[in-house]
């Protein structure tokens, strides 16, 4: 069986992301899945050679498991893809700290976009091929 691809983005926790008890605040979190998401679909889709498209972000669910301090940096953000539609796919990402402990993961259904008609649109084959190649397994149980 073959391990499903994993982008691996770092990140540093910035001076201005900590509230007064020293805890990154949670949006932050949401910020920092964004970032790495960008740059997976940027790189992925760029090496796929394919453009990216536009896309917006339909929903967006975030587990909160442990607190990130300002010691916590820098961070790790996995990305990998749960599924993949005619027009949306579903970005996991899983926030790590320096010391490989997860601290939350998040999940959002992105919406291919069509910017002109605004409303959704299919996703290319090229697309839809980087895409798959970070396809999770399904598991159940």
């Amino acid at each position: 069986m073959v391990e499903p691809k994993v982008f691996t983005y770092e990140i540093q926790v910035r001076w201005g992301d900590s509230d007064r008890l020293g805890h990154v605040n949670n949006t932050r979190f949401v910020e920092y899945m964004q970032e790495a998401r960008v740059h997976f679909l940027s790189s992925e889709l760029e090496s796929a050679g394919a453009r990216a498209g536009a896309t917006v972000v339909r929903k967006m669910d975030v587990e909160f498991l442990r607190p990130v301090t300002d010691a916590s940096g820098p961070l790790t953000i996995d990305v990998s893809v749960l599924h993949v539609g005619n027009s949306s796919y579903t970005i996991r990402h899983v926030v790590t700290n320096r010391d490989g402990v997860r601290c939350a993961t998040g999940d959002a259904l992105m919406v291919a976009f069509d910017v002109k008609a605004e409303r959704s649109r299919p996703l290319s084959a090229a697309e839809r091929d980087a895409l798959e190649r970070y396809l999770a397994p399904v598991t159940t149980g």
